[in-house]
């Protein structure tokens, strides 16, 4: 294959509805992007809340913009240790089987009954960089990375369409096992699986 693709760092984070924003900031909330992200259209919001689990609470944790149908909840396999939550590692958006949490902003508090997940990881191509990668959206592929300590990333799931942009997401756990840094190249080594 030989397609080079960057790295894209997930820390934890947050997706909101519009109805869950303003339980959290009060009604007519909107959300503050502060850095806009490689993905089109994606935004850091100067927005916060507080996660709480039944060991622990992150504190000031951000919101990613913009709004969607359902709050999600992203986290590492790390963090759901600490916040005491056995989070099963799914699709964005698939949130069926996934644990609910306690979420605490400036205006109010909302009791999640799901929506808490260890992100797959993935990788975004708009449809002109996965043709010419010879790939198309719903592919699995595997991914090396090079550096100190190189590793292959199995199972990568390929996401195509508009609006994506060449982007490999991974959170905190894999990107320190394998010593990669946001930004740094990592090549598709497989085909479609």
């Amino acid at each position: 294959m030989g397609y080079k693709v960057g790295v894209g760092i997930s820390n934890k984070h947050l997706h909101v509805s519009d109805a869950d924003l303003e339980t959290l900031f009060g009604a007519g909330a909107k959300l503050t992007p502060i850095k806009e992200l490689v993905q089109p259209g994606q935004y850091a919001a100067d927005e916060r809340v507080d996660i709480v689990g039944p060991k622990s609470t992150f504190k000031g944790i951000r919101i990613i913009g913009p709004t969607r149908p359902q709050t999600q909840v992203e986290i590492s396999a790390t963090d759901a240790r600490a916040l005491g939550l056995d989070v099963p590692v799914c699709e964005s958006g698939k949130l069926d089987g996934t644990p609910g949490v306690k979420l605490v902003g400036p205006a109010g508090e909302l009791d999640l009954a799901e929506g808490v997940m260890i992100a797959l990881r993935h990788i975004h191509l708009s449809p002109s960089e996965a043709e010419e990668a010879g790939l198309k959206d719903k592919d699995i592929v595997d991914v090396q990375t090079f550096g100190t300590r190189p590793v292959i990333f199995q199972d990568v799931l390929i996401r195509s369409g508009d609006p994506h942009r060449n982007e490999f997401h991974i959170d905190t756990d894999e990107a320190n096992a394998a010593g990669v840094e946001n930004y740094q190249e990592v090549e598709i080594i497989s085909g479609p699986k």
